[in-house]
């Protein structure tokens, strides 16, 4: 089955299926991923092959790295945070890949994304711009753009990544999703 756009989104809590706008001649698919980069890779995988979309948005929670921001952000360029294989290659990028080391969309901030949840500083975001950090985009928009489907992101700021941004998540992941629908309103109106 064909679809416009495919939703990828990491847990139910973040967005529910019931919350997407009914718009009439829009084929809109949402796919929970799971969190991380291999749970993302693999339903990102799987709901290509299934539903053929024209493009990709994924919504989800952020930690902020950029302490002036809130709400809901849209990526312009995700790049791995956690591949460090240093001496083989410089820190983001994966050594002895050709693929690309960042990725980009529209938008206007910068998103890194790695398996580990954000609770300190790291001076080498600072230096990279990231403006928050998740645990899935990266996945999204690499399988996207070996598929050459155009994706998009949206986050949404639940925490400042320092020690009690687990707490600040638990009390926020849900948020996010009135103003993900709104937007997502106003992209297909």
């Amino acid at each position: 089955m064909k679809t416009d756009i495919l939703i990828i989104t990491a847990l139910e809590t973040e967005l529910k299926r019931e919350a997407l706008p009914n718009i009439p001649n829009a084929k809109i698919h949402l796919v929970y991923s799971g969190v991380g980069k291999i749970n993302a890779s693999l339903a990102t995988l799987k709901a290509i092959e299934q539903h053929q979309p024209k493009q990709i948005i994924n919504f989800g929670t952020a930690g902020k790295i950029n302490p002036s921001l809130e709400g809901l952000l849209e990526i312009s360029k995700v790049l791995q945070r956690d591949m460090d294989a240093e001496p083989l290659a410089p820190r983001g990028k994966t050594p002895f890949c050709d693929r690309p080391s960042e990725y980009l969309s529209s938008g206007e901030y910068v998103c890194g994304s790695g398996d580990s949840f954000v609770t300190a500083a790291d001076p080498w975001l600072l230096s990279q711009g990231v403006d928050v950090v998740d645990m899935e985009l990266f996945a999204i928009a690499y399988i996207a753009n070996h598929y050459q489907i155009p994706w998009h992101s949206y986050k949404y700021i639940t925490d400042e990544a320092n020690e009690t941004a687990a707490n600040a998540w638990h009390q926020k992941v849900n948020h996010g999703q009135d103003a993900f629908v709104e937007k997502l309103k106003q992209l297909l109106s």
